[in-house]
């Protein structure tokens, strides 16, 4: 029963008001600049003495300003970022997102500047340095820059790197935005905007299903010469910037940005690649449940059945409020106030930004959550997904800004964490067999989704940089890399796949974090270690999980692992068990539709 009607869409004005023509953020960009300015002219004109004190209080000094600027520098780009979202023929938010990304490379100039400072000071007067009690709680986040630093060019060329990125590589991110915002997905004479266009994979009706793939496929084939000709100028930017740094692993740098060793990640996709075989069966069992010989990639999705009820968004709030309380207060008391002070868009209309997101304004404490809601129960999961991320920044409010700078993979271990908790709930409290049925699948779909699909976006990137080191690679070739990348993935069990999936995914063109897809699967999979932890505990547990998620900033996932859950990720044993409670809902699955 909903108790309460919640806004669909954002309040963004709260921050600035009136949108993209705000004076109010007008001012706040130029006070941002004379800000990195002055943070530039400090660091500039600082040089280290090698004493342990003085170096201390100096550097003490610096990362205040840089925490001030921080602040002001995220407020500004997860500003724009709503704008740009929630109308992509926003002209002026286009504009505005370059005056934010060319003030994000200036003060990254600086960083960098500072970076290389701080290798000039010995090593034994380093330690010395965040051994201070001003400085303790910084010691992880400060040596990290450190070392980060010795294995880059000079500071010369790093500043001309980051200059040189703004009309380069994040230009080219910033031309897939304005692509996309052109792109429409014509269906039965109506113009889709692909955000629109994407749900209705999710359609009971197959013709309704396969007709929109069709067009799908159309509108971004017509759009692949561009987009081709933006994702490897992207590729090569980095691939170059590798080179000069004398870096031969692609993935050195998303390693590094994840606080992850190569073993780990090698050892996750080994346990996984070991263990496709029950999500074959469960993707083989859908085709027969939906009565096909083999699913296609636009049934993946499909719901089992022929009707579908609609959850409502007051529907879906309530729905996630009622299960976080089982989990904790904390989260609950988070999520109530992102739905009563009206911090999530998701009203379903055109001119939206496809997918979901959630992004934090510093200077004001709080959390955006951006998506559009149609329905669904997986609209039901992404809600919960997002709210996720937010608690997870909420959890961590009382650190220092340096300390809250958390990576992509832990921080796909409290969305995917938050989806668990309403989704294995809804699976346990089914009223039906078939209401059971339903929810137990869309669960499994997120393995599906974690396990194969990112899998083969893993694929995909790492076969497609090996080729763009020899030359540009055309959309054709493209294509072909992503149609054999996904039917590796899937274990051949599709009939039809989706070659230009890497025109149509964003996260291909995102240039703040490469390879944006294996952290993903390594939140969902730790998440699940995490879940099990919660359930052998109880309601209680929630202490010990925001203690872990304040640590996710301050030390390597390794560590992170030993100290909160006593296991090491280099092996192969945590990554068997946390499959396994995929595979144990596959094996439920196939009980239940045994005879059907």
């Amino acid at each position: 029963m909903t108790t309460s009607t919640y806004s669909e869409v954002w309040d963004l004005d709260v921050f600035f008001e009136g949108g993209s023509s705000s004076p109010q953020f007008a001012e706040h960009l130029q006070q941002t600049k004379g800000l990195v300015e002055d943070f530039k002219a400090v660091v500039s004109s600082w040089v280290p003495k090698n004493v342990v004190l003085a170096d201390a209080a100096e550097l003490k000094a610096i990362v205040d300003k840089f925490e001030t600027v921080t602040k002001k520098v995220r407020q500004a780009g997860a500003f724009v970022s709503c704008l740009q979202a929630q109308n992509t023929e926003d002209v002026k938010a286009e504009s505005l997102r370059g005056r934010v990304t060319g003030l994000g490379a200036d003060f990254q100039i600086a960083l960098t500047e500072l970076g290389q400072k701080l290798t000039t000071i010995d090593d034994e007067i380093w330690n010395g340095v965040v051994a201070q009690d001003s400085l303790k709680e910084l010691s992880f986040v400060l040596s990290e820059s450190r070392q980060g630093a010795s294995e880059k060019l000079s500071k010369d060329e790093e500043t001309l790197i980051n200059a040189l990125s703004v009309d380069g590589y994040h230009g080219w991110g910033q031309m897939y935005d304005v692509i996309v915002g052109t792109i429409k997905v014509n269906v039965d004479d109506q113009a889709l905007s692909v955000g629109q266009a994407a749900n209705k994979f999710s359609n009971p009706d197959r013709d309704v299903r396969k007709n929109v793939f069709a067009a799908w496929e159309t509108a971004w084939g017509d759009k692949s010469a561009y987009l081709a000709k933006t994702l490897n100028h992207l590729a090569g930017f980095r691939l170059k910037v590798y080179q000069q740094r004398g870096w031969e692993e692609v993935l050195k740098e998303p390693l590094d940005i994840n606080r992850m060793k190569k073993e780990t990640l090698d050892t996750m996709w080994q346990v996984i690649a070991e263990n496709k075989a029950p999500l074959v069966k469960f993707l083989e069992r859908k085709a027969k449940l939906l009565g096909l010989e083999k699913l296609s990639w636009y049934d993946l999705d499909a719901p089992l059945g022929q009707s579908e009820s609609k959850i409502s968004y007051q529907e879906g709030a309530e729905f996630i409020l009622e299960h976080f309380s089982k989990f904790g207060d904390e989260m609950t008391t988070f999520a109530k106030k992102a739905f009563e002070d009206e911090w999530i868009e998701a009203e379903d209309r055109p001119g939206k930004r496809p997918g979901g997101f959630h992004t934090y304004f510093p200077e004001d404490s709080q959390s955006r959550i951006f998506m559009t809601y149609s329905g669904t129960p997986s609209n039901v999961s992404t809600l919960a997904h997002e709210l996720g991320h937010g608690f997870h920044t909420y959890a961590m409010r009382d650190l220092h800004t340096l300390n809250r700078n958390y990576a992509m993979n832990v921080a796909e271990t409290a969305s995917t964490f938050a989806e668990m908790i309403v989704s294995d709930a809804s699976v346990k409290n089914a009223s039906t067999e078939e209401e059971r049925l339903a929810l137990l699948e869309d669960k499994i779909q997120r393995s599906v989704a974690l396990l194969m699909n990112i899998h083969s976006r893993f694929l995909f990137e790492t076969r497609f940089y090996e080729e763009r080191k020899e030359g540009i690679v055309a959309a054709d070739r493209l294509n072909e890399i992503m149609a054999e990348a996904q039917a590796e993935a899937y274990g051949g069990a599709l009939d039809q796949y989706h070659p230009l999936f890497w025109a149509s995914k964003l996260h291909f063109y995102i240039t703040g974090v490469p390879f944006y897809n294996f952290p993903y699967t390594f939140g969902y999979l730790f998440s699940l270690g995490i879940y099990a932890k919660a359930l052998e505990e109880g309601k209680g547990y929630e202490e010990k999980y925001i203690a872990l998620l304040k640590d996710t900033a301050s030390m390597t996932v390794e560590e992170l692992a030993l100290k909160h859950l006593n296991v090491d990720l280099t092996k192969p044993d945590f990554w068997k068990q946390a499959v396994q409670l995929c595979v144990d809902d596959v094996e439920e699955f196939l009980q239940l539709t045994e005879d059907k």
